[in-house]
């Protein structure tokens, strides 16, 4: 039951759409409605039935997750290497924060072919936690949502719902 956007239409729609739900967003923040998270929940339960990320792998593609030191040493030894390895040959530092990140993109375990990732039981936590919709501290994280909205329809797609769930409710 695959009804996932083209890419292109996707990204042409979350921009065309990025300010208006920043701003929808923001203006959650600051009301911090009751009963937020349980709707934000029931929502995004409703898109994963719809979005298929087999289809897209757009996150993988053109983004990079923050790495622990601790899934930098477990992925390095299933790859049967060391983490000096690994970490010289696909990681770097993130200038900006400190961060463990990958040098390229798409990700090194990313199947182009079949959109799998080849450390998959064994991902960063922020790989597997993506897009990050279910955190109790949904409403610090708007802007990483307004900035995910052109890279991943489950995104787009709950704060789209989000925003006509509240209207309607206001």
């Amino acid at each position: 039951m695959n009804k996932t956007l083209p890419l292109q239409q996707l990204i042409r729609r979350a921009h065309q759409k990025k300010k208006h739900l920043g701003e929808f967003l923001k203006k959650l923040a600051r009301r911090k409605p009751a009963h937020l998270l349980k709707e934000v929940k029931q929502i995004e339960t409703q898109v994963w039935k719809e979005v298929d990320c087999l289809e897209c792998s757009n996150c993988c593609r053109t983004m990079t997750p923050t790495f622990k030191k601790s899934e930098v040493k477990k992925i390095a030894e299933h790859v049967g290497m060391t983490y000096d390895q690994y970490f010289k040959k696909y990681l770097k530092i993130d200038e900006d924060n400190g961060d463990i990140v990958n040098q390229n993109q798409p990700c090194q375990h990313l199947n182009l072919r079949t959109n799998k990732c080849s450390v998959y039981a064994i991902r960063p936590i922020d790989c597997s936690g993506f897009p990050h919709l279910k955190r109790k501290d949904f409403l610090d994280q708007t802007k990483v949502y307004t900035n995910n909205l052109q890279y991943c329809p489950a995104t787009l797609a709950t704060i789209e719902r989000l925003e006509k769930a509240m209207t309607t409710k206001s």
